[in-house]
């Protein structure tokens, strides 16, 4: 029976009404219609299947590629009441079978999984037993070839069509070409009567500027000087990240940074500080932003250029989610543009070069030839590197291909945050003989966390340790003790990649790289680079026209906004108008007390863009003097 869905989006999310586009595919989905879903970043995708997944009766299967993201969606459901697990490969196998026991007798709504998991024939067997009711493909890009993050394991995806006739699919993206939709619909095999759904990829209140300059930092200091507000600076380096961090909080700019290689306590209080306004700029790379909803972004500045319109775009999107002015801003040098060109290198190395890789890794794992199969195995990368004097950009693009072949899942930077399950029953918990300091940890960790009894419960060590009064690592001894003792389970946080066989060990002359994999994908991540290239380099109309064209918006108009139109505008003004607007603003900053940009567009009659142009020009003269 399908239940209300204003009322569970009211009840679950408090919310008293969807946004653009939430309605029709949620509605198109409980009609029983496979649906594709183009939703921009900051649309609201996840609510158009987490709320069918409470109206409707059954299990929803939620594919992604994104550990995090799903284990962040997990624990937000959960705080709300939904009852949600998700299974990857940084979990140990009692945590894995509790969640398949859970869905098994229908005592959850939602399983998030990676698509590798379909891989396994006991995990696909079991699941054909469970009673389905919605198949949904996040990040539905990664099932076509011709999408910039093409995944071989989404090909598996297909095999749920068979278990499940009756339930549809609903395939969400954030970006995608026409060619890419299309072939999302023809991998998923969607049924006649299917229907899609997508929102304009224009955003009205986002101004999509470029700068030049060799010295980027100056640049970016002037753009978050003259913006008021939070903002995101992308950059592809962890050392960047920190440089540029400190940097800004020289210039007396509050900031801070972020990137894979943090331990998640780090992450996490990293990003509460930005989300709570107590950090202004998050320097990041690519890692940070996923599943982050905050709404006042004013500024989200690129330092390096992504690969792909895409991926820009995505990461653009931060900015201005609550409708109101925002700047998306690249900074480039004349550099960035041969930088650019030479990523399509990188990631895709020559193959004999692969091929090596491939065969080190079984060497560094010790995995003989011919088996190996459906194992999963830690890989410490900088060591594996280091140790066969390899090239690590080149060897972790090697590593992707050869999981794209699927001859192996690379599985980088898996993190994951302490757990904790009571496995004794409470009876037994009388009259244990433990000394102070576990018996005091014993006693903080049941008082400040609840379900331990019912399913492994996420911790952290630094907050029992004050609430105990021992050191931190007086809680991980205390914590092993019990888990020897049989008291409890204890799984203590680590970050490291995975490497899973998806086959047994080949020798080398047995590995071979599909068309599809290798020049067809190297051919359009060319197309993809020099469609950058021209957004941020060109000068042959808006950008922002530019970019909806190749998304597919034939019709698109000039958004007036971006730096190409600005500039445009600006050739249209009269001299007189331009000296009337500087001298306006001469006075207003001349004055003791000065003058904000806020209150220079309050106060001068003129079209805000030249106001604000006009500022940053005196300001970088020095004025007042």
């Amino acid at each position: 029976m399908v239940k209300n869905i204003d009322d569970i989006l009211q009840q679950v999310w408090g919310y008293d009404s969807f946004r653009p586009l939430q309605r029709e595919i949620i509605e198109s989905v409980l009609a029983g219609h496979d649906t594709l879903g183009l939703l921009p970043t900051g649309g609201g995708k996840s609510l158009t299947f987490q709320v069918p997944a409470l109206a409707l009766d059954g299990l929803t299967i939620v594919i992604t590629p994104l550990i995090s993201l799903m284990k962040d969606q997990v624990d937000n459901l959960r705080q709300r009441g939904v009852r949600a697990y998700c299974l990857h490969s940084g979990l140990t196998r009692s945590e894995a079978r509790l969640a398949m026991d859970r869905c098994r007798l229908g005592k959850t709504r939602l399983l998030y999984i990676s698509p590798e998991k379909l891989q396994s024939e006991s995990f696909a067997e079991e699941l054909r037993t469970w009673a389905v009711s919605l198949i949904v493909v996040d990040e539905a890009h990664c099932i076509s070839q011709w999408g910039y993050d093409f995944r071989p394991s989404y090909l598996k995806i297909q095999a749920l069509r068979d278990f499940f006739p009756n339930a549809p699919v609903l395939a969400l993206t954030a970006s995608a070409t026409p060619e890419v939709a299309a072939d999302i619909m023809k991998q998923l095999r969607f049924r006649d009567g299917c229907t899609q759904f997508a929102k304009s990829f224009h955003r009205d209140n986002l101004s999509y500027i470029v700068r030049y300059d060799e010295y980027k930092e100056r640049t970016l200091v002037r753009v978050l000087q003259g913006v008021a507000g939070t903002a995101i600076v992308y950059v592809r380096s962890r050392r960047r990240c920190r440089e540029i961090a400190e940097m800004l909080c020289q210039h007396g700019i509050s900031a801070d940074y972020y990137h894979a290689g943090l331990a998640p306590e780090e992450k996490e209080g990293r990003q509460n500080a930005w989300k709570t306004d107590q950090v202004r700029v998050m320097v990041a790379t690519n890692a940070f932003g996923m599943g982050i909803d905050k709404p006042d972004v004013r500024v989200v500045a690129h330092m390096d250029l992504p690969a792909s319109l895409e991926e820009y775009y995505q990461e653009a999107g931060r900015a201005g989610r609550d409708g109101e002015p925002a700047y998306a801003v690249v900074i480039a040098s004349k550099a960035d543009k041969a930088m650019l060109s030479r990523r399509v290198g990188d990631a895709f190395p020559p193959k004999d070069y692969i091929v090596h890789v491939y065969e080190m890794a079984g060497n560094f794992l010790d995995v003989a030839v011919g088996s190996g199969y459906d194992q999963v195995f830690e890989f410490n990368f900088p060591l594996f590197c280091q140790r066969f004097h390899l090239q690590p950009i080149m060897t972790d693009s090697a590593l992707k291909l050869l999981s794209r072949a699927q001859y192996i899942d690379y599985i980088d930077e898996l993190h994951t945050r302490s757990r904790v399950m009571i496995i004794a029953q409470k009876q037994e918990l009388y009259g244990l003989k433990l000394d102070d300091a576990t018996d005091r940890v014993f006693c903080e960790l049941q008082r400040m966390y609840t379900g331990l009894f019912a399913d492994y419960t996420y911790i952290r060590e630094t907050a029992i340790s004050l609430q105990a009064g021992v050191s931190e690592e007086q809680v991980y001894q205390s914590l092993l003790t019990l888990s020897r003792m049989h008291v409890l389970s204890y799984i203590p946080k680590k970050a490291t990649p995975y490497l899973y066989y998806a086959t047994s060990r080949e020798e080398p002359k047995y590995i071979l790289l599909p068309k599809v994999v290798y020049e067809d994908r190297r051919e359009r991540m060319a197309e993809r680079v020099e469609a950058m290239k021209q957004f941020v380099y060109g000068q042959d109309g808006c950008r922002v026209q530019r970019m909806l064209r190749y998304f597919g918006e034939k019709d698109a108009k000039e958004c007036g906004t971006c730096d190409w139109c600005r500039e445009q505008k600006k050739k249209a003004l009269t001299h007189e108008d331009e000296n009337l607007i500087r001298n306006s603003l001469q006075y207003l900053m001349s004055r003791p007390e000065g003058c904000s940009i806020a209150e220079a567009l309050a106060t001068i009659r003129a079209p805000r863009e030249e106001i604000i142009e006009a500022y940053r020009q005196l300001a970088d003269e020095g004025y007042p003097k």
